[in-house]
């Protein structure tokens, strides 16, 4: 069977090659149907037509996802060898302290004579004694306990599989889907993958929602990949995963986490969006405080790990703990934030605080935050403000994982078939300031002026030489994260104008009404290494482009594009048996290729 095998392969651009089905002689159903083969990574899947939801543009999806759990593995063997350090050296403890000579036992056999209710209390004091110097039997060589996978909603089970075949150190894995039809895919394919993965991994017909909530506190590592809104499964999420779990959460709702639909969004994830040109960051932030929400109703807290603005969704890595006291601290990582409707400067309102003062009990105390931050009407334009939010405003990333995550997946690059994809999405978050929330886009700035854009470089130079921090953002290729204030980026375009000047503007605008104040900073645009991405100055990609057109969402399964949508795509584009949509690049209007090639040379230059 192996020769009837289609590869994942990988672009020269880094992204991954279309991947084509392949039909496989000898395998067809009771109903007489004929499936075709497709291999991603190390595991292989059955597809017949689009029955089953599958989308090749989520491979990087899968590959970072194992890079992660890879990660999440290594870090939990740490974590237990630790653990069971801790608790030999407390029994080593309590046991020098058991058997040292003891005053207690010594007055105890002093008064044995005194009668039999001394006797009881002697007891009674030896056997306390000997409970609270027992731990739990460990030694050195202890294993940790088998890390339990739940993909709660796995369609035709590739993730499942690929975590098994791939990922070393996993227990269990239960694929959950309520769709009869996703479930019998699940199941044939993990036939197909051999008895080592059929001993490993389970499907179950079953509502993930009913079936997290039926498995409180079960799984070490929760994913959940819905089409669409996660919002309705992350309340059973939060229960079914063990304390210190990792939980991995997609959205592709993008439209309604970005703006568009904003009361939907409310109704969804209890946050209003903004459209600002950040507006990827902010639905990264969004997700974080539902997640946050939903754990705290259960005294648990989450801790991210990596936030992903990937093509057309978003997806987080959180671990999940348990601490009534920690999530007191919850409202102090939350912000709202008002948008100026004029020239888009944005400025935060944290919902909590967490004053150096204690308590009666020594311990911190936490308040509500001092507001508003703001005047009603904006210093710069003197326009008014949108108010969004609330949002996640701590860190979206740890830089220990994300270092560990890129090295892990750098040194096994050839099990990763988008390799070139993640490795430049993780070198972008890792040249992320972490505790500053959303980024100013450039162009929007010069567009608010009307004035030629200066270099990021140069941008970037005269931030660092007033004295501030200044970074790029994964999610934007022209997102700046800085913890300059607007005030100090405004003047610094101010001074930008004043070297090339531009046109005269109607006195209300807004960009008029910001030039026509004199810069309180000088800038300086003398380049600075400091300020530059050293990944760019190695040459190293960060963005990539997609392989090819129409790369992004999928019909969901059971369902085509209509003959409408195709005609208007035009004539050179047909609809394959999986339902995805393919390119006659034979047939492309000749006029539409040149347009395109001018197009992609004048990028390129």
């Amino acid at each position: 069977m192996g020769g009837d095998l289609t590869d994942s392969k990988v672009t020269e651009n880094g992204s991954p090659a279309p991947v084509e089905s392949v039909p496989v002689k000898g395998i067809s159903s009771d109903s007489g149907q004929t499936y075709s083969i497709l291999r991603e990574g190390e595991a292989d899947i059955l597809l017949h037509g689009n029955d089953v939801f599958y989308n090749k543009a989520q491979v990087v999806n899968r590959d970072i996802s194992i890079a992660v759990i890879r990660a999440f593995v290594s870090k939990r063997e740490q974590e237990h060898q630790a653990e069971v350090a801790k608790k030999l050296s407390r029994r080593k403890g309590a046991s020098k302290t058991f058997g040292a000579p003891d005053s207690t036992v010594e007055n105890s056999v002093s008064v044995e004579a005194q009668g039999d209710e001394a006797n009881d209390v002697t007891e009674s004091a030896e056997v306390k004694t000997i409970t609270n110097a027992s731990e739990e039997f460990v030694t050195e060589n202890t294993p940790a306990k088998p890390i339990r996978v739940l993909e709660a909603l796995a369609a035709s089970g590739l993730r499942a599989l690929r975590y098994a075949k791939e990922i070393e150190g996993l227990g269990s894995i239960v694929a959950t889907d309520n769709d009869k039809v996703a479930v019998e895919a699940c199941e044939r394919n993990i036939k197909l993958n051999g008895p080592v993965v059929a001993a490993k991994v389970e499907a179950k017909h079953a509502d993930a929602r009913v079936y997290m909530l039926t498995h409180e506190k079960e799984f070490d590592v929760v994913d959940l990949d819905p089409y669409g809104s996660p919002s309705v499964f992350l309340d059973s999420a939060v229960q079914t995963i063990a304390d210190g779990g990792l939980l991995l959460c997609t959205a592709t709702d993008m439209a309604v986490l970005c703006g568009n639909n904003g009361e939907v969004c409310y109704s969804k994830y209890g946050s209003y969006p903004l459209r600002g040109k950040y507006c990827h960051e902010m639905a990264l932030r969004i997700l974080l405080a539902c997640i946050e929400s939903h754990a705290n109703r259960y005294k648990r807290y989450i801790v991210p790990i990596v936030s992903l603005s990937i093509d057309f969704y978003v997806r987080v890595f959180v671990r999940v703990y348990t601490s009534a006291n920690t999530i007191k601290a919850t409202p102090s990582k939350l912000t709202h934030i008002y948008q100026c409707v004029g020239c888009d400067s944005y400025y935060f309102q944290p919902v909590g605080r967490i004053t150096n003062k204690t308590n009666k009990n020594n311990s911190a105390r936490y308040m509500p935050a001092i507001g508003p931050t703001i005047l009603p009407e904006c210093s710069q334009c003197k326009k008014h403000f949108s108010m969004g939010g609330p949002m996640w405003a701590a860190p979206i990333h740890d830089a220990d994982w994300i270092s560990t995550i890129l090295n892990m997946a750098t040194s096994m690059k050839a099990k990763y078939p988008a390799f070139d994809k993640l490795h430049s999405i993780l070198t972008a978050v890792s040249e992320e300031i972490l505790d500053v929330p959303l980024y100013v886009n450039l162009h929007n700035m010069s567009a608010t002026l009307k004035c030629t854009p200066p270099s990021a470089a140069i941008f970037r130079s005269a931030v660092a030489n007033a004295g501030y921090r200044i970074s790029g953002s994964h999610a934007n290729p022209l997102g700046l994260k800085t913890d300059a204030p607007m005030e100090v980026l405004w003047d610094i375009m101010r001074c930008w104008v004043k070297e090339h000047p531009v046109k005269a503007q109607a006195t209300a605008t807004p960009g008029s009404v910001i030039l026509s104040k004199e810069p309180e900073l000088q800038a300086n645009f003398t380049k600075v290494n400091a300020a530059l991405s050293k990944a760019q100055a190695k040459g190293v990609a960060r963005f990539l482009p997609n392989p090819e057109e129409y790369w992004g969402p999928k019909p969901r399964a059971g369902r085509h594009i209509t003959n409408k949508h195709m005609a208007a795509l035009g004539p050179h584009v047909h609809q394959t048996q999986s339902g995805n949509v393919h390119i006659r690049q034979d047939q492309v209007p000749e006029e539409e290729t040149k347009a395109k090639k001018q197009k992609r040379d004048e990028g390129s230059t």
